[in-house]
């Protein structure tokens, strides 16, 4: 798969340990930082790139993994979860077919993180699945006239 990562000043650290071990189970890895401490405007770069068919997936950290989720998930298309357990990080794929998850360098261990992406990419989301009509109508909900 090809993932896009990107973060804030304050979990560069974090990150760069993340991509090196995504790249480690065999995938494509590309940084779009970042050095902006608007952690908006990297989560919204890498948010705008997932929904547009650049990347598979991506995977946007900050100091909570709170704020990257809420930028993320104001692009049309882009669908962030905020993950800080394995089962989590599972169910943002199986049950809410996430493009994206966020997590905080400052509330998670990177070996919990290493897990969680682990288990997150290992997934994927079944179209005819009973999560099928709820994911749907977030879609359909998207494209409402507001």
């Amino acid at each position: 798969m090809k993932i896009v990562f990107g973060c804030d000043p304050n979990a560069s650290d974090f990150k760069e340990q993340l991509m090196a071990y995504v790249k480690e189970l065999g995938h494509e890895v590309t940084d779009f930082g970042s050095d902006d401490p608007i952690y908006a405007n990297v989560a919204i770069k890498c948010a705008k790139a997932v929904a547009a068919g650049e990347f598979d997936r991506g995977i946007v950290v900050c100091g909570t993994g709170i704020g990257v989720s809420i930028a993320a998930n104001k692009v049309k298309g882009a669908y962030a979860a905020c993950i800080h357990d394995v089962y989590q990080a599972q169910r943002a794929e199986l049950s809410n077919h996430a493009n994206i998850i966020t997590m905080g360098a400052q509330v998670v261990g990177i070996e919990l993180a290493k897990c969680m992406v682990k288990e997150y990419l290992s997934c994927t989301f079944d179209p005819e699945s009973r999560s099928k009509n709820k994911v749907q109508r977030i879609v359909d909900f998207e494209s409402e006239a507001q």
